[in-house]
């Protein structure tokens, strides 16, 4: 994984779990590596994944078992609103960098339904 410099290491981490599950390469109730391993992985301190996992447990998307290790949610709700606050961060993204080409989001959105048209399928 490489680390934007603007931003923490720890919440690029929490991002990329909360992608991992909202793709569905985590599973609900799936264990997490341990805070060691995941650490070697990225090459980050311990410390930093420590500090995810709490973050983790603070949002209730993940949970700790002691002895055993952390898990990802099986509350379906959490796991959808992850989704749904990712979806709203790329729209509002898009709307973003849409309105400083001077697009407004009633062009766009012509634009992508003609697309959808075209193509049959979503574009997205």
């Amino acid at each position: 994984m490489e680390f934007k410099k603007n931003i923490p290491i720890y919440l690029q981490i929490i991002d990329s779990i909360k992608k991992d599950i909202s793709l569905g390469n985590l599973n609900p109730g799936e264990k997490l590596l341990s805070t060691r391993d995941f650490a070697i992985k990225l090459k980050v301190n311990p410390n930093t994944i420590s500090r995810v996992y709490k973050d983790l447990e603070a949002e209730k998307i993940a949970f700790t078992k002691r002895g055993l290790g952390t898990f990802v949610t099986l509350d379906t709700d959490i796991l959808n609103k992850i989704q749904n606050n990712m979806v709203k961060g790329l729209v509002e993204r898009f709307i973003s960098d849409i309105s400083v080409l001077g697009v407004s989001v009633d062009e766009a959105v012509k634009l992508l339904t003609t697309q959808e048209e075209l193509n049959g399928k979503p574009n997205y």
